[in-house]
């Protein structure tokens, strides 16, 4: 399927829910399993999010740190109504997620979960034209 002029698959690789060792943490070992897996099947397209806690981190070393960067394509997002006073709060979870995965850039980055009052906060820091 052709999008913004790339090809992308139909199933995309969430991060959302990642399986998690008894302590709490991510299990990144399963996650490199699965993400093997998933390129093994032909699939390139992982999405992850700042508010996913722990899923930045846990891509960039199941997936970021192994393989090379046109082998895949990532996709985070800003929830910019989430712990944000300022416009500069918002951009910072840019900077914190190019820092957390270590891909270097993101093939797409959405504006996370719009409606309501959420959205109202994207308007009011004018993140549609930055």
């Amino acid at each position: 399927m052709a999008y913004l002029g790339e090809d992308v698959k139909k199933l995309g690789f969430g991060l959302m829910r990642l399986p998690r060792l008894e302590n709490g943490e991510i299990d990144v070992e399963q996650v490199k399993i699965m993400v093997d897996k998933f390129l093994d099947a032909g699939f390139t397209y992982f999405d992850t999010a700042w508010a996913y806690t722990g899923s930045e981190a846990a891509i960039k070393q199941a997936l970021v740190d192994r393989y090379p960067r046109d082998k895949y394509t990532l996709a985070t997002k800003m929830a910019a109504w989430i712990n944000c006073k300022t416009r500069d709060d918002a951009i910072a979870q840019f900077e914190s997620s190019l820092k957390l995965t270590g891909a270097g850039f993101f093939d797409f980055y959405l504006l996370h979960n719009l409606g309501d009052k959420r959205t109202q906060v994207f308007e009011d820091f004018d993140l549609w034209n930055w």
